[in-house]
């Protein structure tokens, strides 16, 4: 069995769309979804697999493990700053800002913030 295809056709499934939808709406060609399938390819690339976890929100991790780490905002606070107490709201949203200008940045929309 090929687990991570599996957890793709579940996805699918759970999004009422079939593979072949789910290639379009992602631009990655069908075929490569059918040779992973049959084994003729051993793994997808780095960019099918983010295209993919991009359209169903999950990531890359859950696509290939089938495990989602999920970190809470407290969690994110104490690795950014050492602490939560002194994080203001400002703060936070500025954290918050600048993580969508680098998203936006490396999917090379200029125009970000």
């Amino acid at each position: 069995m090929n687990d991570l295809f599996d957890r793709i056709e579940k996805l699918c499934k759970s999004h009422s769309m079939n593979i072949t939808e789910m290639c379009k709406l992602c631009s990655i060609p069908r075929a490569s979804l059918s040779d992973f399938k049959m084994g003729r390819i051993k793994t997808l690339s780095a960019s099918t697999l983010q295209k993919i976890s991009e359209l169903f929100s999950v990531s890359v991790e859950y696509l290939m493990s089938g495990e989602e780490r999920f970190v809470d905002e407290q969690s994110l606070k104490v690795a950014l700053f050492g602490g939560s107490e002194d994080v203001t709201d400002e703060m936070w949203n500025e954290v918050k800002r600048y993580a969508m200008y680098v998203k936006e940045r490396e999917n090379g929309n200029n125009q970000a913030l």
